[in-house]
């Protein structure tokens, strides 16, 4: 696995949360969080203090495909929402996987002003039978190549091809799981 910038490395312990439960925050246009609620800081095992103002990056857990994160930033700066399976990572390396619907939060002139996710419970059939080995396919495509900006490219043309494949758009894929 690839060392997360912080330095902080995966511990391959996973973290639950209730099925009740939401996740909640919201960042600004550059994806800096401003606003995170009590079942985001209890998973990440991070303070409010320690979060906000920092990137959203902050819990990006090295396993999850740059790629997905590219179609998720592409979605929501162009003004549309997006529902993705993302795997995130807490401060001391314990990961959680969450089914994220992101949306952009717009001003009275509809103008992006900053982002919102809530998260919730994903199934776990849907996490190992589909997105699981999906995410690996697409990290071992980012990690092909000596260039991330190419790799990342390449993972998202791969996913792309596999998605007019099966004759479905990306929405539709994550919909029919």
């Amino acid at each position: 696995m690839s060392e997360k910038p912080s330095g902080i490395q995966p511990s391959g312990r996973e973290r639950h949360f209730k099925p009740e439960e939401l996740i909640v925050s919201k960042t600004d246009l550059k994806g800096h969080i401003t606003y995170a609620n009590e079942v985001f800081l209890r998973l990440s095992d991070y303070s409010e203090g320690e979060v906000l103002g920092k990137p959203h990056a902050l819990i990006r857990h090295p396993d999850m495909p740059r790629s997905v994160f590219k179609l998720m930033w592409d979605r929501i700066s162009s003004g549309h929402e997006i529902f993705a399976y993302v795997v995130n990572m807490a401060s001391n390396g314990d990961h959680y996987w969450v089914y994220a619907h992101v949306t952009p939060s717009f001003d009275a002139n509809h103008k992006v002003i900053g982002y919102h996710s809530n998260r919730r419970v994903p199934d776990p059939k849907v996490l190992s039978e589909t997105i699981i080995p999906l995410y690996a396919e697409l990290r071992k495509i980012e990690e092909s190549l000596p260039n991330r900006k190419d790799g990342m490219k390449a993972a998202s043309e791969a996913l792309s091809q596999k998605l007019s494949d099966m004759g479905m758009s990306y929405d539709e894929f994550i919909q029919s799981l």
